[in-house]
């Protein structure tokens, strides 16, 4: 695994705690949604670089 492909999955999964933690403090639901789409792309650019 290259360093990059490394580091956007962990920002994706970062960032999917971030959704859960947001998700069970009742935020707002846009954060979540962006929050969600951009774990979801991050994870997926890591994926993509393997």
């Amino acid at each position: 695994m290259s360093k990059g492909s490394t580091l956007f999955i962990l920002l994706g999964l970062f960032l999917l705690g971030g959704v859960y933690s947001f998700w069970k403090q009742k935020q707002s639901k846009s954060l979540i949604a962006i929050l969600a789409i951009g774990s979801v792309m991050a994870i997926g650019a890591g994926l993509l670089q393997l």
